[in-house]
């Protein structure tokens, strides 16, 4: 873990309290990057757990740009971590319906007492302000900003945010490649774990 100077490292020491990273997204598809920002993110913060949230409807989707079923997406999540230790699929914005929304999320999982993570990545970090009811996600989560492959600095959280910085795994790559790579008929086992290849497949999806 690499604390930046501004933020507020939240402490790794045991209270009882469940540290939950919160790890929300599209996953169309979930790729190896996803699941290895994932793990780093749980061990660099010491996380009992990290939560693969769904997004039902992800408003900040273009509307022009297509989105997969929530059952399918949610399917694939769930071969990607089935094997992952210490990381769940959840389908809390998917049984809330809707649009997705990260604040709501966040307090559904903090009424349950837990100390909470929101993981992101680098690029995400200067967009917090803009997200939808921010000041909510402000006071219920940590920010933990996973550097990307290629980026030109660590991801800065604007001021009054508590953030973390967590050294990337250096993977740089996108569902949106990985779809339109399917959709030539490429093998993709480099960027795929084969239990989420392999759904695809089941489920004729991006062909």
């Amino acid at each position: 873990m690499e604390g930046t100077a501004g933020c507020e490292p939240p402490t790794t020491e045991r209270l009882g309290t469940e540290r939950l990273g919160v790890f929300g997204g599209t996953f169309d598809p979930p790729h190896i990057g996803h699941l290895a920002a994932a793990e780093v993110a749980r061990y660099a913060l010491n996380l009992d757990r990290v939560l693969f949230v769904v997004a039902n409807v992800p408003w900040q989707k273009a509307p022009e740009q297509p989105v997969s079923a929530a059952s399918d997406r949610l399917a694939l999540v769930r071969a990607a971590v089935r094997h992952l230790e210490d990381c769940e699929a959840s389908t809390l914005e998917i049984d809330r319906g809707g649009d997705s929304s990260t604040a709501e999320t966040l307090t559904a999982l903090a009424a349950e007492g837990r100390e909470l993570f929101l993981i992101i990545g680098s690029d995400l970090a200067g967009s917090l302000d803009t997200w939808r009811h921010p000041d909510v996600i402000r006071s219920l989560a940590t920010v933990a900003v996973v550097a990307r492959l290629g980026s030109t600095g660590p991801g800065v959280a604007p001021p009054g945010w508590r953030w973390v910085a967590v050294e990337g795994p250096g993977i740089e790559v996108s569902s949106t490649h990985i779809r339109r790579w399917l959709a030539e008929g490429r093998a993709l086992g480099s960027v795929l774990s084969r239990p989420v290849a392999t759904e695809i497949e089941r489920r004729g999806l991006y062909r």
